[in-house]
């Protein structure tokens, strides 16, 4: 509105205006449907973000816990070459033979129990990456889901401004398909 008095309106204007205090019914369940479907959409990028956030944090655990495996690992090693120095150190002459015998066996039982120790944090690192997995896969199907619904608003709008009866049962019809994508992502399909 100018400071004159008067307002030019534009035809996009016009037609706005005519579509808000009109008795439009079709273009009244259009934007019901449009606004039903933003909301369930940003239900549906919510839960998406989500699994991605877990399927990260899955991911960094299975990663901690290969590293720990490492660590063991390097430790097991170290234990083996000790005992391989003090094998070798059995047969130099002048040695006390019993001492280094007494040390072989005390890291052959040392290396068992480290041996054990890697070997379940291996584990525990191979269920963290399936978890990371599975809830990645879960994203995968939430972000599906939710691009259905987009282009299922997007069809809405063009159904608006077409006024094609077959593009808003299209829409709908996208919308279910997407909805159906969100219960297989809820069931971990």
């Amino acid at each position: 509105m100018s400071s004159e008095g008067f307002h030019v309106h534009g035809p996009h204007d016009h037609e706005l205006e005519h579509a808000a205090h009109g008795n439009d019914q079709f273009a009244s369940k259009i934007a019901v449907m449009t606004a039903i479907m933003a909301t369930v959409g940003a239900l549906f990028g919510f839960q998406g973000g989500a699994t991605q956030n877990d399927a990260a944090m899955f991911k960094n655990e299975a990663a901690i816990k290969k590293t720990e495996a490492a660590n063991q690992w390097n430790f097991y090693q170290s234990k083996s070459s000790k005992q391989n120095l003090s094998e070798l150190a059995m047969v130099l002459p002048g040695v006390d033979v019993e001492k280094y015998k007494a040390k072989v066996a005390r890291y052959e039982s040392e290396k068992e129990a480290i041996k054990q120790a890697a070997e379940k944090l291996e584990a525990e690192s191979s269920e963290w990456d399936k978890k990371s997995e599975g809830a990645l896969h879960q994203h995968h199907r939430w972000a599906q889901a939710m691009t259905a619904v987009q282009i299922a608003i997007s069809l809405a709008a063009i159904t608006l401004l077409t006024k094609k009866k077959w593009l808003q049962y299209a829409s709908y019809g996208v919308a279910a398909f997407g909805t159906g994508l969100a219960v297989l992502a809820w069931q971990h399909i």
